[in-house]
């Protein structure tokens, strides 16, 4: 079915594999290194000229809101994947209404979220145990992040299901602007420099905050200025009330989606739960080690982003011959990517660690002995990411789920308590390699298999709208290309 869209649409059903993921790949790595970089430039900022407590109260504050991210992650990568797929087989209405149905629903989530939030913060906080020198400033610096979360929430949202059309190359636009400005005003509103009041941990949220809603606001203008293919006009804008069809693709697969990240942040919580047991030192040291792993973990969620979207418009156009070898070039960027930086956090990791922690010896020789024992388990957590990717492309969702809640809870949890009484911390950091290369080999193990390649993902298909859109938008403009 042939239908409307805008040269910002990237086919990515066609052409030299290798070439054509890299290039779509890389803006979306980029936006991910500068979104850790600006989190670990605001940490640098937070930790120089407000002490340990602050870090640690940051280190706190982070895990939770990337558990709130999870809350509509799914959702978003639902929508990725539909959005893909019908781009694949041409149909840009139903790409359309899967975007306005995920960006709806997310709207009222976001702000019931934002709500529930604010005003549970204390009792989350008192949950991870956080250390009582660092909880009036975690308090006030996740109170005023979740101020941002509507923002935040919705421009990852839009982001996703550009990334779902093929343009990698919008969401790397805004991300620079969100990070150039959050960068600016961290300083300003932490020291209060010139007329501005110095406002502390709370500056450095209030920045972030201002900064997602100053992106969003300018992504939409963009979206629209620039007729990108999944704007809503006119009668198309019906499509942000969810939609009963769309909902119960979004739901039965962006739950299971969403769950894998709120599985993942719940071992996180259950991690920095038991990090903080041993004391303000080690909560410290991780939390600067956290900066350097957020880093290592990027190659594996923008590779598995590229290979997941390149495989649903694939998966939508029954190119099938493709999907082996997106597999194998994702597997092999990742390894290369992932290596090299490991190698360099490990040659370099004093000075990387001092930009977190200063001149604080102690709390340095403590977050390297993280660094040697967890680093490298990221290329195997890697792997697992791409496979998982490419699976998610045709719908496959339940048991990605189940392999990370076997591997974070039985095997890494199940790990440091029996290794705690024998090594003591150090089956903490130990349990990291572990899980990570037990998940591999659980992924490897289905993905050969075979089976998840049977699956539907049974996106909604409406004839009659889709001729209409095509009779009322008629401009060049408006069109996808057709394929030779």
């Amino acid at each position: 079915m042939a239908g409307p869209a805008t040269g910002k649409a990237r086919d990515l059903t066609q052409g030299a594999i290798a070439a054509t993921l890299l290039m779509f790949a890389i803006p979306t790595l980029a936006s991910n290194i500068l979104q850790s970089l600006n989190g670990s430039i605001n940490a640098i900022w937070v930790g120089r000229f407000l002490g340990a407590q602050a870090l640690a109260a940051t280190a706190n504050a982070n895990i939770i809101m990337f558990l709130m991210f999870s809350v509509v992650f799914g959702f978003g990568m639902a929508s990725t994947v539909m959005i893909g797929q019908a781009m694949g087989r041409r149909d840009i209405v139903a790409a359309r209404r899967a975007f306005g149905s995920a960006v709806g629903f997310c709207t009222v989530m976001a702000i019931v979220v934002a709500t529930i939030g604010w005003l549970g913060a204390p009792a989350l906080l008192h949950m991870l145990a956080t250390p009582t020198e660092a909880f009036d400033m975690a308090l006030v610096y996740l109170r005023v992040i979740f101020i941002a979360m509507p923002a935040s929430l919705l421009s990852v949202m839009m982001m996703m299901g550009l990334r779902g059309v093929g343009d990698a190359r919008t969401p790397l636009i805004f991300m620079i602007v969100s990070v150039v400005i959050d960068l600016v005003l961290n300083p300003v509103l932490i020291l209060g420099l010139g007329p501005i009041p110095a406002m502390g941990i709370a500056g450095s949220a209030a920045a972030t905050a201002a900064a997602g809603f100053i992106s969003l606001i300018a992504l939409i203008f963009y979206t629209y200025a620039k007729d990108l293919p999944l704007r809503l006009r006119g009668p198309e804008l019906a499509f942000l009330r969810p939609a009963a069809d769309e909902m119960r693709v979004l739901l039965g697969k962006g739950l299971p989606m969403g769950l894998q990240m709120i599985v993942m942040s719940a071992s996180g919580l259950v991690m920095i739960g038991l990090v903080n047991r041993e004391g303000l030192l080690v909560t410290a040291a991780y939390g600067a080690s956290q900066q350097l792993w957020t880093y290592l973990q990027m190659p594996a969620m923008a590779m598995g982003a590229a290979v997941s979207a390149m495989a649903a418009q694939n998966v939508g156009a029954g190119r099938w011959d493709r999907i082996s070898r997106i597999t194998g070039f994702g597997i092999g960027y990742q390894l290369l990517i992932t290596g090299s930086m490991v190698a360099v956090m490990l040659v370099f990791h004093e000075p990387l660690l001092a930009l977190f922690l200063g001149d604080n010896g102690p709390a340095i020789a403590e977050a390297w002995h993280m660094q040697l024992r967890v680093s490298w388990s990221f290329i195997a957590f890697g792997c697992t990411m791409i496979l998982f990717g490419v699976m998610r492309a045709n719908g496959v969702v339940v048991k990605p789920l189940l392999i990370l809640m076997f591997t974070l809870f039985v095997v890494r949890i199940g790990f440091y308590y029996l290794g705690y009484p024998v090594i003591g911390v150090d089956a903490l950091w130990f349990s990291f390699p572990v899980g990570s290369f037990f998940s591999l080999l659980l992924a490897f193990l289905v993905y050969i298999h075979g089976g998840w390649r049977k699956a539907k993902l049974l996106v909604p298909v409406h004839e009659e709208e889709c001729r209409e859109s095509v009779n009322s938008d008629a401009e060049p403009a408006g069109r996808i290309a057709p394929t030779g």
